[in-house]
């Protein structure tokens, strides 16, 4: 939780001063890339979080995998976290800066469940609702295929969540079974 609020206040400055110098697009996408590469690649995040391996030397691999291919700005916090040693909030800082992104931008992020893969009609109409519950103009859906749902959706829009799945109709029925309203409770 610590952690997570001292990351917050690094993308709070990450995102005002790349608004000012208008690299913000840039900076954005430099953090995406960072963000999934310590996704895909879990040596390379146990590295940064290593306390044996030396400041210097996770300086040097960083500027040795994105010098050249990252805008300056997001060189300079990779370089302003290692001088502070504060190299394992940089996959945390990654993350919420693509969260500090869409709020700027006004995007609202979703999560779609499905028990098969949606087809373009059917995510214009779950896009087009999100637009309703979250009065935003942009969306970023996430689809996920979970097929032990049998069918119907599960939609996550910020706090609100719609379960329409065949899952929790199956799990309502069961609770509806099992209680038995001619035996007596005590």
């Amino acid at each position: 939780m610590a952690d997570s609020r001292v990351a917050y206040r690094y993308v709070k400055s990450l995102l005002q001063l790349a608004v000012e110098q208008g690299a913000l697009e840039q900076v954005h996408t430099d953090m995406v890339l960072f963000n999934r590469i310590c996704q895909q690649n879990r040596a390379f995040t146990l590295m940064l979080r290593n306390p044996v391996i030396r400041h210097d030397k996770k300086k040097d691999v960083l500027m040795a995998l994105f010098k050249g291919k990252v805008h300056s700005l997001t060189l300079a916090i990779f370089d302003i976290i290692t001088r502070k040693n504060r190299e394992p909030l940089l996959p945390e800082i990654a993350r919420q800066f693509h969260q500090a992104y869409n709020e700027y931008k006004g995007i609202v992020s979703a999560t779609l469940e499905t028990a098969v893969e949606p087809d373009s009609k059917l995510m214009a109409e779950f896009e087009k609702l999100i637009k309703q519950i979250s009065r935003k103009n942009q969306v970023e859906l996430h689809t996920k295929v979970e097929p032990e749902m049998m069918g119907g959706f599960v939609l996550t829009v910020n706090d609100k969540q719609i379960d329409a799945s065949v899952r929790n109709r199956l799990k309502a029925l069961e609770r509806e079974l099992t209680q038995n309203p001619y035996i007596k409770t005590y």
